[in-house]
């Protein structure tokens, strides 16, 4: 019985080639994925890239399973050779608007900055955001689709490289280390060192240390 695919498999340009068979001579196809949603900290980062079929890097797969170093190469190599537009979407947008809105207008705003509106973008989900042109959700995308695949490292390397920032100016959160996760080194931190301007208020560990502070406050007043 054939084992079903983790994702490592090499990825090529066949699931774009089906998709342009329905499209005018000249049509291109955006990939699109996101970056960031989980984390107590930080942006959300979209990505959109248009591949060149005739020069993809080698080696394209879903980020989470590309190592690290790997994964700023094959950034190196995407951003050489494609087409890419990045959205960011900073904490303010996130916690006015939520996380999912927020990592649309990202998605969007990705979108808008590619040299040329794409014909098709293929989102990596359960359905597509509205992103300013006809798209395709396609399910575990970043592990099937080339295009998405890219995107996902341009989305992941770039809020990775954004989170290290962060981190020189919030010391002592491991930002560099959790990316704004929730993990116990992070947790210790905020007990520690409170909730600083980085931090997502819209999401419920960040607002229940915020009321507890200023439960502390007014009880020592």
């Amino acid at each position: 019985m054939p084992r079903r695919s983790t994702g490592r498999a090499k990825l090529d340009f066949r699931f774009e080639h089906a998709r342009l068979g329905h499209l005018h001579p000249g049509a291109i196809i955006a990939g699109i994925d996101e970056a960031g949603i989980g984390p107590w900290a930080g942006p959300v980062v979209a990505a959109a890239v248009c591949l060149d079929p005739d020069r993809m890097p080698e080696g394209l797969a879903d980020s989470k399973v590309v190592p690290a170093r790997r994964r700023e190469l094959l950034f190196e190599a995407i951003m050489a050779t494609a087409q890419v537009g990045i959205g960011i979407a900073e904490v303010a947008r996130i916690d006015r608007d939520n996380v999912l809105a927020a990592s649309h207008w990202a998605m969007a705003t990705a979108i808008g900055r590619l040299a040329r509106r794409p014909d098709l973008a293929l989102i990596d989900g359960l359905y597509a955001a509205p992103v300013g042109c006809p798209a395709e959700a396609v399910v575990d995308g970043d592990a099937r689709v080339a295009s998405i695949a890219a995107a996902s490292i341009v989305a992941k390397v770039t809020r990775d490289r954004l989170m290290v920032e962060i981190a020189r100016q919030h010391p002592g959160y491991g930002f560099e280390r959790n990316m704004g996760y929730g993990t116990a080194e992070h947790r210790l931190a905020l007990d520690r060192l409170g909730v600083a301007d980085c931090h997502r208020r819209f999401y419920k560990p960040i607002r229940a240390r915020l009321a507890k502070s200023q439960t502390s406050q007014s009880t020592e007043c």
